[in-house]
């Protein structure tokens, strides 16, 4: 009765947010049941709505009521109502927030439900069901799966005289870039009209930047900026994962890749950090000012979708001195402790993370469900619209070259210092070596607090 009263008061409270209270805080099993899910990918949105239709129609007395917010709200909005009681029944989540939940007990241990219903979990892409597990328990079912890869603007690299074939032919190291850094400068261009193989390069007066950072993604293993190069050195992050005791921060392969990263903007290969830090990698290249970047598979139908500028393709990163590394990552759904209804609840993950649900996500092609058979059908569905993404879908393929990100605890707190110290670099205000001896220092102290 206690959780009711002060759920029902918190709802008047944060009206509008992630929680929709009314109807899931019943406590009342003996009729229909409705159960608040919460998203933060709009383009996801209508998959879901159908996945909640089917299980509903399977399902009459368990109703799917879905929220979603953009990415920042989503999260300040979920840590509000965990922390008041409000939270959604189910949600999806993130492996670089859920150790923080897990922490305040506010996530549901779906181990018992997973064995009592004898749940395959070979069924989903290698090595991601592990990554929602501490101590024996399970907090997430996976439902879906991305890489990374280079982006390219095709009629530049035409334009360049480039065969797009050769680029999954790149190597790089953090000494000289490798063919990767000449690739860049033949497609920097200033305006004069000369690129940065040109000795007479004017790097004060660019044109068109031959790479464009993703100075603002990432979080603690840059999954889209940086943290591929440093794979590629050779570099962990970790001692192990998930929920590793000890970072590599201060290991000099992964200074050298921000160093190398720093080195672009210095060059007039890549526009300065100052110049471009709130503007995103898909406008400024739609916008037709960069050449090249890189991105993840969710982003897919941003650049081959029917609102990109500019005619695009995908590669695989370049090899590196480890050979060629791209993160894959995946998100889970997840169930609220508060939750008034745990059985529905779970009936909802488990269709969530079936092929039911994850064939009806794959038709759709907006990102590779968990399910590796799913995942085929969404790469099906790419093709039959006449978009190459096999560029994710090999790196996926090819277990040599992935890696997972790194779960700890203080995710959210080392991201941000991370975040700051890579940018002093970025910025000419530190070395990259001190920069990384004092960030290792800080993620010590942070995991030295449990």
């Amino acid at each position: 009765m206690h959780l009711r009263i002060r759920t029902m008061l918190a709802c008047a409270v944060l009206a509008g947010g992630l929680t929709a209270c009314a109807d899931s805080s019943a406590g009342d099993d003996s009729g229909p049941v409705t159960l608040n899910y919460a998203l933060w990918d709009d383009r996801q949105l209508p998959a879901y709505k159908e996945c909640a239709d089917a299980f509903t129609k399977a399902n009459p007395d368990i109703r799917i009521k879905i929220s979603q917010t953009a990415w920042a709200e989503y999260w300040t909005n979920l840590t509000t109502g965990l922390a008041s009681g409000t939270a959604p029944d189910v949600f999806t989540d993130h492996v670089g927030y859920y150790p923080k939940f897990v922490k305040s007990e506010q996530l549901l241990d779906l181990q018992p439900y997973v064995d009592k219903d004898g749940i395959d979990l070979g069924q989903y892409q290698k090595g991601l069901p592990e990554l929602w597990v501490k101590d024996g328990k399970r907090f997430g079912l996976p439902k879906d799966y991305d890489t990374i890869a280079l982006v390219y603007n095709a009629d530049m690299l035409k334009k360049a005289g480039v065969d797009p074939a050769s680029l999954d032919k790149l190597d790089w190291n953090p000494q000289d870039g490798g063919s990767f850094e000449k690739l860049i400068a033949r497609l920097s261009v200033d305006r004069n009209g000369r690129n940065g193989l040109d000795p007479d390069f004017d790097r004060n007066n660019v044109e068109v930047y031959g790479y464009q950072p993703d100075y603002d993604s990432g979080g603690a293993p840059g999954q889209s900026s940086f943290g591929n190069f440093a794979a590629s050195t050779g570099f962990t992050f970790t001692d192990r994962n998930p929920f590793g005791t000890k970072f590599h921060y201060d290991d000099p392969r992964f200074a050298a890749t921000i160093d190398w990263m720093a080195s672009l903007a210095g060059k007039g290969y890549a526009p300065e950090l100052n110049k471009s830090s709130t503007i995103g990698t898909d406008a400024v290249l739609n916008g037709g000012k960069a050449a090249l970047g890189i991105t993840g598979s969710w982003n897919i139908n941003t650049y081959l979708g029917p609102t990109a500028k500019q005619k695009f393709a995908f590669a695989q990163l370049p090899t590196g001195p480890a050979g060629r590394k791209s993160m894959i990552n995946g998100l889970s759904d997840a169930i609220y402790t508060g939750t008034d209804h745990p059985d529905q609840a779970w009936q909802w993950v488990k269709y969530l993370g079936s092929t039911d649900c994850q064939d009806l996500v794959a038709k759709k092609a907006v990102v590779f469900p968990a399910i590796s058979s799913s995942a085929k059908k969404a790469l099906a569905a790419h093709q039959e619209a006449g978009r190459d993404v096999t560029a994710f879908t090999q790196q996926a393929a090819d277990s040599r070259s992935l890696f997972n990100w790194p779960v700890t605890d203080h995710g959210d707190e080392i991201a941000t210092a991370v975040k700051d110290a890579v940018y002093s670099v970025y910025l000419g205000k530190n070395s990259a070596s001190a920069a990384m001896s004092g960030l290792q220092k800080q993620v010590d102290g942070l995991l030295a607090q449990d």
